[in-house]
């Protein structure tokens, strides 16, 4: 190893997209070793909207591991341990309160590493480190030496924690990611992905682009259970994907009571939003991973879905994807999320995962196909409407997420969602729609004022008001399929110090 008097600092910065299931991972196993009852598949998501950024650093100056979430993360960290120990609605306006102060104080938090899926990964990549030297800085690290020396990593989202989202998905491949570059670890992504669902199961399927297969394998050791691509983002690269994130309702009552930035609740993507929007609603009281250890102790469903349901799911939705075949694509993910949700309703205590809200927004789009299949007349029936312009999907949590068959199709779906859903008076579009918003562009709408003016849909007649839903949705995030993890070799961007090895 270099000479430990120059307190060197090798540092390397990642980026890592999330990912939205369309046939569900629900089950392990292997608790230990996160290994599923099933395969699954997922949309990767274009990390220019949704990613995690993580640098890793090591110097021998450090004594310790120590790794930083930002700001957001560690509010909603704390937020949701007091969320989930109590119920009361006293108790839910001390924690906003408290909130508050917090998220006015804190720039950066740190988290302990001590946790078995920290650990594990952490061991598994330092068991695969190779030597590494630098001449231009003087550094040379030898297999051995990665044993003793410890990392300081700091990682970012540049998308709310929220219920739904699969931020940990991302959150860990990053992670594993990120340290394999810097520990020079040669393993190709299939490998690194069996060691990230070590941390969080999905986040196997984070480290590739596009459209990714988790296969559950069969070893006991987990070794054949990793990801594989089935086809990058080019292979459907028209499908817009748009997720609907609700309010939980009674935080942003507790909120309004004590005067929390009331009109902030809705607007502010770096504050109240973030605080309020991101601790769903009680529905999500039951965490992810004890709904699957509970499903699979108690629900009959659960195995036939995962020995009867899902193989042949999955052979057709391969086949849908590799045909670009929108119907049959949209029937599966629809399908699936249905099947998952029944369940976790069929688990003892039932988990309910959909909120009042979610259903209502269920409800309404199949209102709308049904409503728009009589103005088709080629089309038998609402679900075959369905099929051919829109797929559903939720994820263990409230948030609605609609796959777009085309930019056309994704404009006008986007026109009636904000019909239906407009944002409070007191929020600007620019906050409400984010990710792409050139789906904004094609929809006509440039501000509030064509928010305001969109027409009411073809099925109104006469005087009826349409039932509008304001306040419903905290807000909309538009993407599209994306790329997998890479390096960020621009310095700037790099999340900790080089000099120190701290958060900037």
């Amino acid at each position: 190893m270099a000479d430990q008097s120059k307190r060197w600092i090798l540092m390397t910065t990642a980026q890592t997209p999330t990912n939205i299931a369309v046939i569900k991972y629900w089950g392990k196993r292997d608790e230990n070793l996160i290994l599923p009852i099933n395969d699954s598949i997922s949309v990767t998501l274009d990390p220019e909207h949704l990613c995690t950024t993580t640098t890793v650093a090591v110097s021998p100056s450090f004594d310790t591991d120590r790794m930083w979430l930002n700001k957001k993360f560690g509010c909603w960290e704390y937020l949701k341990t007091t969320w989930e120990r109590t119920y009361d609605m006293q108790e839910l306006i001390h924690v906003v309160r408290v909130s508050k102060k917090l998220y006015s104080s804190l720039e950066m938090t740190e988290i302990s590493l001590s946790s078995d899926r920290y650990q594990r990964c952490l061991r598994e990549i330092r068991s695969r480190a190779n030597d590494f030297e630098d001449e231009k800085k003087g550094i040379k690290i030898t297999k051995k030496d990665w044993e003793n020396l410890h990392v300081h990593i700091d990682s970012y989202n540049n998308f709310p924690t929220a219920a739904g989202l699969a931020s940990s998905a991302a959150g860990f491949a990053c992670f594993v990611f990120s340290l394999a570059r810097l520990m020079n670890v040669k393993e190709d992504l299939g490998k690194l992905s069996a060691i990230a669902r070590q941390g969080s199961g999905s986040a196997c399927r984070s480290l590739y682009g596009g459209f990714v297969k988790w296969n559950m394998g069969k070893n006991d050791d987990g070794s054949d259970s990793v990801a594989v691509q089935l086809a990058d983002e080019k292979q459907w690269d028209d499908l817009v994907i748009i997720i609907a994130v609700f309010l939980p309702v009674m935080l942003v009552l507790a909120a309004r009571i004590i005067n929390f930035e009331a009109h902030a609740v809705y607007c502010d993507s770096d504050g109240c939003t973030w605080l309020v929007s991101q601790v769903s609603s009680r529905q999500k009281e039951t965490s992810s991973t004890t709904g699957m250890r509970e499903t699979v102790e108690t629900s009959k469903l659960i195995q036939h879905r995962a020995k009867e349901v899902v193989p042949k799911r999955i052979v057709d939705m391969e086949e849908a994807i590799k045909n670009r075949d929108f119907p049959s694509f949209a029937r599966l993910t629809c399908s699936d999320s249905n099947q998952f949700h029944a369940v976790c309703l069929d688990t003892s205590p039932p988990i309910f995962y959909m909120n009042d809200t979610s259903h209502r927004h269920d409800n309404w789009l199949r209102g709308e196909m049904e409503q728009r299949r009589r103005f088709t007349p080629d089309i038998s029936g609402v679900e075959d409407f369905f099929r051919c312009i829109v797929a559903y999907t939720f994820d263990a949590g409230p948030n609605a997420v609609l796959i777009a068959r085309n930019r056309k199709v994704a404009a006008l779906l986007l026109q009636r969602l904000l019909f239906y859903f407009p944002p409070h008076p007191d929020t600007d579009l620019d906050s409400y729609v984010i990710g792409d918003k050139s789906i904004l562009q094609d929809a006509g709408v440039k501000d509030k004022n064509d928010v305001e003016a969109l027409p009411p849909p073809l099925e109104i007649k006469g005087n009826i008001p349409a039932q509008k839903y304001m306040g419903d949705v905290s807000y909309f995030i538009c993407t599209r399929p994306g790329r997998g993890p890479v390096l960020l070799g621009d310095e700037s961007l790099a999340l900790l110090s080089p000099e120190t090895g701290l958060p900037k």
